[in-house]
């Protein structure tokens, strides 16, 4: 089934649940693009998803989900309340969602996992979610230690429900080439940042625009808890830090509120400047319905030439 006709959008796109970015106004801007919104719970606490549930509700009247942390300290209400505001589709991260999924079908709601690797993926289908998205490690923020072409290769050959690719997708041809390995649609993020209506710092988008896909590192590695982003400063102390056993402790507080600072303050010495290895490919600043577009265009061009050369 194509990812445009289970969940009712014009683009197999889905956007990115970010913690502090995807706010339920960026939901609603990115369903009347084209593509699926997400409102991420992650830096919301239960009370202000509630908020931007209805503030994205009142922006739209295309589908939207939530991305729900599965580790968030409210996890409870906040399961109750996507199911009290009708919510038809999830996507989850941080944990499994195994105990929730009874009630959420029980609600009709569509439930897609991110996940890091095929046995992860092949436990999601048989606790009998709608699909799974496979996130590889080129994406930005959390990531696992597969690469997108392996793992979403993998994920498709061994289930036999929708796998939606992220992780390095900014471009037609990129989705073309997951479209090739299974994948339905894709998750994309970074290439959303210097949206126009995206709501981090402006420094924040000058720095996504001018970024080298080299300049991108990533910090926690030791500790099993990898992430993604642009070098800066508190990058480079904190892989000295690694380096030289800095307690788990020590290093938690170098980034406890850097994401926020980026995105609401614009601190971009000492902030977490999360974005995935396809940053160098995103240097404009545009509207979201001329990003969604541009890749979904690119996508078919792409297609027919591609067929043309076989013919």
């Amino acid at each position: 089934m194509k990812l445009q006709e289970m969940l009712n959008i014009k683009y197999p796109l889905i956007q990115g649940g970010m913690a502090h970015i995807a706010t339920g106004k960026f939901a609603a801007a990115v369903s009347n693009s084209g593509g699926l919104g997400v409102i991420g719970s992650g830096g919301f606490t239960a009370k202000e998803l509630r908020d931007e549930i209805e503030t994205c509700l009142k922006l739209t009247d295309k589908p939207f989900g939530i991305n729900i942390l599965l580790l968030h300290r409210e996890i409870e209400e906040i399961s109750d309340i996507v199911c009290e505001y009708g919510i038809k589709i999830l996507t989850t991260g941080a944990g499994n969602p195994g105990k929730y999924i009874d009630k959420w079908k029980a609600h009709n709601i569509k439930i897609f996992p991110v996940i890091s690797s095929k046995a992860l993926a092949i436990r999601m289908e048989k606790l009998g979610v709608d699909g799974v998205i496979a996130e590889g490690q080129e994406a930005g923020g959390h990531i696992g230690e597969l690469g997108t072409i392996v793992l979403v290769n993998e994920v498709a050959n061994s289930l036999s429900i929708p796998v939606i690719a992220a992780g390095g997708i900014a471009s037609g041809k990129q989705l073309l080439a997951v479209e090739a390995l299974g994948a339905v649609g894709a998750q994309i993020g970074t290439c959303l940042l210097p949206a126009i209506e995206c709501p981090i710092h402006d420094d924040y988008k000058e720095k996504i625009i001018n970024a080298k896909s080299s300049q991108v590192t990533v910090i926690g590695r030791i500790n099993g808890l990898p992430v993604r982003l642009l070098k800066n400063e508190m990058t480079r102390k904190y892989i000295e830090c690694e380096k030289n056993g800095a307690e788990l402790q020590e290093l938690e507080q170098m980034t406890l509120g850097a994401l926020r600072r980026a995105v609401k303050d614009g601190d971009m010495i000492n902030g977490s400047i999360m974005c995935g290895q396809v940053v160098g490919e995103v240097n404009l600043r545009r509207k979201l319905v001329d990003i969604l577009d541009g890749i979904y265009s690119e996508y078919l061009n792409a297609k027919e030439k591609l067929c043309a050369k076989q013919n």
